[in-house]
């Protein structure tokens, strides 16, 4: 039969002891025998309390969760006769939402017989893809998705090596 390296629930090495053994001792404490590197020669298995562990698991996935900030996708939609006026505000959107650390997707919707002239659609999102180049690049290149043209772009890395946060609202004072 098999051995195992036993470790106690103090952290302290046991020895090379017989897998029974082990059980027994671990049920003597009122606790479990937990394998925990199948692989090494022999196996290692520790004395512990498995259902504690599984708690403190789950504890620090949680808690790391809590620390990550998920980026939201942010839309921008656009004819390709967008007038000079409404698409500068929608350029001043996507800049907007790509200094605040959002990815954006651009759209362009084509109507009717606008299809037939997708180019002028391509032509636009292309100009707008460059005007915001210092600060975001597209993660996905214009591409045509049924009448659609979609590209999305994702906010380039700040010069500290980190993306920019999301600024927390600003708090007004009722008077």
């Amino acid at each position: 039969m098999p051995e195992v390296r036993l470790i106690d629930e103090e952290g302290q090495q046991v020895g090379v002891v017989n897998p029974r053994d082990a059980l027994k001792m671990a049920k003597e404490r009122g606790l479990d025998l937990v394998e925990i590197s199948p692989g090494a020669s022999p196996p290692v298995c520790k004395i512990m309390d498995y259902g504690k562990y599984l708690y403190e698991l789950n504890k620090k996935l949680h808690e790391q969760r809590k620390h990550q900030k998920g980026t939201r996708l942010k839309e921008v939609k656009m004819r390709p006769r967008t007038d000079e006026h409404d698409y500068e505000f929608k350029k001043n959107h996507v800049l907007r939402f790509l200094e605040e650390g959002d990815k954006v997707r651009l759209v362009v919707m084509f109507r009717g017989r606008e299809i037939e002239h997708s180019q002028l659609g391509r032509r636009k999102m292309e100009r707008l893809i460059k005007e915001v180049a210092h600060v975001g690049a597209p993660e996905i290149f214009p591409s045509m998705e049924g009448r659609m043209l979609v590209a999305i772009l994702a906010p380039k890395a700040q010069p500290g090596g980190k993306r920019p946060a999301k600024e927390p609202p600003k708090e007004t004072a009722n008077a």
